[in-house]
């Protein structure tokens, strides 16, 4: 912008400034939060919808078609038809693109009830809570591709609290999945097996891929679905090793000498130490060896070199960080329901969401 325009945009918003004043209550200008509103609200329903308008029409060119409403970050903006299809806006879309993800991003992150409020303090806009469910669980949101090759997935559950369809009936809970690609991307996925290892496999998945997880069945079924047999490298995650190892109990002498054994893979070794124990605990985890063998790795070697993780806390995280907005206090989800939200955690967790 050139002196000469400068000095005409600064005379025009000298003159705009006082006019605005002289139509502001003198008592919501006696402190610098109520200044604050007072221009944010002028903002919001005169200055932002005028330029708005200014700007689309200039853009478009077009000013024919049926008036249309549509709630931005800038105030309520009236369009044309021909406007807002030239501009990619859908028939039924009420609120602008930029507006849209601010409510998908506060609704990713809190109650529907919590962002609605957020809403209005950030934007000085408002949404009600429905309208911000609806917006959510209408929303197409897609799980990212990775921009490289995969080598490192990692698999983990958690519970999310369901309602009963019968009044009266208790609540209760159901299993969930979240997966961590590279220890970068998030896919969580509620009863569908199916759509989990169907988003896996549509990466680009490196000859060698490590499946990391902890010593649960339901886990290792689930990876037999990713990859071919020969593509996946099965790996134990050490930490649920090590807290496994510690529920054998005993002495403390033993208990560390299975550990420095199992450290550097040395699976009979350690066998051979709890045989001399005659602890069930000792039995049950002589059992969990056998049944993980092929998984258990020279976790020292594996650490030492930085080949690739040996615990899958990145995949733990995941869990949590999924469950932060499914587990809510006091939060209870209709089964189809959850899929939707899940899926609106993890386009905010992959920065899908972001500006």
């Amino acid at each position: 912008m050139n002196p000469s325009k400068e000095a005409r945009l600064r005379a025009c918003l000298a003159e705009l400034s006082e006019l605005l004043y002289e139509d502001t209550d003198p008592n919501n200008l006696k402190t610098l939060e109520g200044i604050e509103k007072s221009v944010r609200q002028h903002l919001l329903e005169t200055v932002g919808p005028e330029l708005g308008k200014f700007f689309v029409q200039s853009v478009t060119g077009k000013t024919t078609g049926r008036e249309r409403q549509l709630k931005s970050s800038v105030g309520v903006l009236k369009l044309r038809e021909s406007q807002v299809k030239q501009l990619g806006i859908e028939p039924y879309q009420r609120l602008s693109p930029i507006l849209e993800k601010c409510c998908l991003r506060l609704g990713a992150m809190t109650s529907f009830e919590r962002a609605e409020k957020d809403i209005q303090l950030l934007t000085g806009m408002k949404v009600g809570h429905s309208s911000l469910c609806r917006y959510a669980q209408a929303h197409d949101l897609e799980l990212p591709t990775a921009a490289q090759g995969v080598n490192e997935v990692a698999l983990d559950g958690g519970n999310v609290r369901l309602r009963h369809p019968e009044l009266g009936v208790p609540s209760y809970y159901r299993n969930y999945q979240a997966v961590r690609l590279q220890g970068m991307y998030y896919g969580a996925f509620f009863e569908d097996d199916l759509g989990l290892s169907a988003w896996v496999n549509t990466q680009p998945l490196a000859e060698s891929v490590v499946c990391l997880g902890d010593g649960h069945a339901g886990v290792w079924s689930r990876f037999a679905w990713i990859g071919t047999a020969e593509q996946r490298f099965e790996i134990l995650d050490w930490y649920h090793l090590h807290e496994n190892l510690c529920k054998v109990g005993g002495s403390l002498k033993r208990l560390a000498q299975i550990k420095e054994h199992l450290w550097h893979g040395r699976v009979d070794e350690a066998q051979q130490l709890l045989s001399e124990c005659k602890r069930k605990q000792a039995r049950t985890f002589s059992n969990y060896l056998e049944t993980h063998r092929q998984r258990i790795i020279n976790y020292s070697y594996y650490q030492a070199e930085q080949i690739c993780s040996i615990g899958s806390g990145m995949v733990e995280s995941a869990v949590k960080q999924v469950g932060h907005r499914l587990k809510l206090p006091g939060a209870q989800w209709k089964p189809e329901s959850v899929p939707q939200i899940a899926s609106l955690r993890c386009a905010y967790l992959n920065g899908l969401l972001d500006f």
